[in-house]
């Protein structure tokens, strides 16, 4: 319903670039900067949108000196890293949950201190969980009603729509499927702030109901569609936005993604991004060659330029009884040394028996892929079966370039040739 939202209760998700189950898989446009709950509220406070008062603690000498300045009724003290699910985790050493509610200020610190250098465990991480390095401790509220809002950019609309609930707190996914009727989505105006008239609309729709409350609910979205437009972002995710029992608006958790083509522009945002952060570093090393990877089960290494024949490629080998173990696009471009890169993040995956070049030559020359393709084998000693499709420019001088290296490659007519060629290599 909602192409490029991937969010779950907490919102702090990171986006999916293609689901695990390849029968059904789509492929989402990258975006590899995410930020941290701290970092995104640390935006939100620049640009004036009202949230809680936090602190950022790091198991450092001044960490007791921050708490001991920091006046609350209650305190919310939250594990900093790049998952949803937070609050039901575990950590490796069996402390249960990466948020905690305390009154304490001695308290706060001993519960980041079980948290800071320790892996948790949530269910979107790995199995072995993402080592935590920050804690955020927040101001905890009394909240009296949780509401849903999201900026997005949008396929269907061709630009960024606004999409509210007034089930807030929830998997809006969830929300979407069961309770439609729940969800608003309004396509917005890049050039042109939110009209108050429909301000004054969605805060209604969120059941804001006295004029103060909806006033300010109105000015929150706006601040928030402001930010959008400023840090070029490509989601801006609050569940909760929350109605506090004194009145106050605010966002209470936060989820920011970022158009990567905006570098450029916003150097200050990209540097506070950690690639430590992220759970494959397969996929960072990837990222650093100008190569899309993503990690899955299977044991078939694929490696394709374009984004739909990786698509192809995944479906082909399913369909023929395979599984895959990555998605892996070198794209249009692609230079020897990075073919030898992409060798190297695939076969670096224990799981790969056998590896399924799928290269269709337009913008690429067929003889720069088997080039890579004869020097990443002899460089790296190849030991796994080896199935190679090419098709398209120059494609007859690269298939002479793979027959005259001496190397066991087994060549394809075809995708579905090379597809049943790769599955039986596994036998």
């Amino acid at each position: 319903m909602f192409p490029l939202l991937r969010a779950t209760a907490g919102c702090s998700t990171t986006p999916t670039r293609v689901c695990r189950d390849v029968k059904t898989a789509h492929l989402q446009q990258l975006r590899h900067l995410n930020l941290l709950e701290c970092n995104s509220k640390e935006l939100l406070q620049k640009y004036g949108v009202a949230i809680q008062e936090f602190k950022i603690l790091e198991n450092s000498p001044t960490d007791a000196q921050l708490i001991n300045k920091f006046e609350c009724p209650e305190y919310v003290v939250k594990a900093q890293i790049l998952a949803g699910g937070r609050g039901k985790g575990v950590f490796d050493t069996g402390f249960k949950g990466g948020v905690h509610l305390t009154k304490q200020k001695d308290e706060v610190l001993a519960l980041t201190n079980k948290m800071i250098g320790h892996h948790l465990i949530t269910k979107q991480t790995p199995k072995s969980g993402i080592l935590v390095k920050k804690v955020m401790v927040a101001r905890s509220v009394n909240i009296t009603r949780e509401t849903y809002l999201s900026i997005v950019l949008d396929r269907e609309h061709n630009g960024p729509v606004l999409i509210a609930s007034p089930a807030g707190g929830m998997d809006i996914e969830v929300v979407a499927e069961k309770t439609p009727e729940k969800i608003k989505t309004v396509p917005l105006d890049l050039d042109k702030p939110i009209p108050q008239q429909k301000l004054i609309e969605v805060a209604r729709f969120l059941e804001f109901k006295e004029p103060a409350s909806m006033q300010r609910a109105a000015g929150e979205i706006q601040k928030l569609f402001e930010l959008f437009k400023a840090v070029d972002a490509t989601q801006i995710e609050i569940n909760p936005l929350a109605e506090t029992d004194n009145g106050e608006v605010i966002s209470v958790d936060a989820k920011l993604n970022f158009d990567d083509n905006a570098e450029y522009r916003q150097k200050e945002i990209f540097a506070m991004h950690t690639a430590e952060e992220d759970t494959d570093p397969r996929e960072i090393e990837a990222a650093k060659n100008n190569l899309n990877y993503v990690a899955m089960d299977g044991n078939i290494g694929c490696l394709v330029n374009g984004a739909g024949l990786a698509m192809a490629t995944m479906d082909i080998i399913k369909l023929n009884g395979g599984v895959p173990a990555n998605f892996l696009d070198v794209g249009g471009g692609v230079k020897e040394n990075q073919v030898l890169k992409a060798f190297q993040i695939v076969t670096s995956d224990p799981k790969v028996k056998a590896i399924l070049v799928n290269v269709f030559g337009g913008i690429v020359n067929c003889a720069t892929i088997a080039n890579g393709v004869v020097a990443a084998s002899n460089t790296l000693n190849l030991q796994v079966p080896l199935i190679v499709r090419l098709e398209g420019t120059n494609v007859d001088a690269a298939r002479k370039i793979l027959k005259d290296s001496g190397l066991a490659i087994q060549t394809a007519t075809d995708l579905d040739d090379a597809a049943l060629k790769a599955v039986a290599a596994l036998n």
